[in-house]
């Protein structure tokens, strides 16, 4: 297993959206809306076209995530390349950990056994006038394992 991994996703960020629920005689189905459904779907069918040949991560990992929108249409040109380049940061809606739910959702299974095995996370939000998710995933040593090398 590689201890580092880099990962781009040519697809737009999507946010978990509130679950819908469908109540059947005495039981309720809780389910994703469809556009939440859809984007979990297609991200996990290019995770594991990206993972064809690679061993899932089964111990302690650390996780980045940079997450790319689109930048509004209504902005000028000026302001638009101010977002692209970075000085200015996207600090609207939808929300940074609504990102974070549907992208490991998504991942789970795949590139790792189990969201349980991230033991730290750094996430950030940008502007990009290509839409994508980039993932980086190290694995992390745990004590006895430093302590032999």
């Amino acid at each position: 297993m590689q201890a580092l991994m880099e990962l781009t996703f040519n697809i737009e960020p999507h946010q978990q959206e509130r679950p819908r629920a469908t109540g059947r005689g005495r039981f309720i189905r809780v389910y994703d809306p469809p556009k939440t459904a859809k984007f979990k779907r297609e991200l996990k069918q290019l995770a594991m076209l990206e993972m064809q040949d690679k061993t899932k991560y089964e111990k302690a990992i650390s996780v980045t995530i940079r997450f790319y929108r689109k930048v509004q249409k209504s902005v000028s040109k000026k302001e638009h390349a101010r977002r692209t380049e970075g000085h200015v940061r996207p600090i609207v809606k939808p929300d940074l950990d609504n990102y974070i739910k549907s992208t490991l959702d998504a991942l789970n299974g795949v590139i790792w056994t189990d969201d349980a095995i991230i033991v730290e996370l750094n996430t950030s939000k940008w502007y990009a006038d290509d839409p994508r998710i980039e993932i980086e995933v190290k694995e992390l040593k745990n004590d006895e394992e430093r302590n032999q090398n």
